[in-house]
């Protein structure tokens, strides 16, 4: 299992020591140190079967920056994916891809059912 995080996200940290708690073993990879390819954000939001905007960190200081709640909806799922390969700190955190499985964010609920 991949587990892409944002070290100081508190959410991130909940979900590392959920993680730690329940034994499951993961890849540990810095979202932003290695922010996502478009490659690896296009296969993993196929894979979702998620809408686009949760791969977004929406409540992020860039994503309201560059104004993206109002251009979201009209771009295309590949403007969109390009944009996010950009910068990690758009990426929503954190991420976990398991196998068919891919998750963003932390709800421990979601979380329980899968793992």
């Amino acid at each position: 299992m991949l587990f892409l995080e944002y070290p100081k996200c508190s959410t991130c940290k909940k979900a590392k020591k959920w993680l730690d708690e329940h034994n499951i073993e993961y890849t540990d990879r810095h979202i932003v140190e290695d922010n996502p390819s478009y490659d690896e954000l296009k296969e993993w939001y196929e894979k979702s079967g998620l809408p686009l905007k949760r791969f977004f960190n929406t409540s992020g200081i860039l994503y309201k920056e560059m104004k993206l709640k109002d251009k979201l909806p009209s771009m295309s799922e590949d403007e969109g994916l390009k944009i996010l390969a950009t910068n990690g700190m758009l990426v929503k955190r954190p991420l976990v891809v398991d196998g068919e499985c891919v998750l963003t964010g932390f709800k421990e609920a979601e979380w329980s059912e899968r793992f």
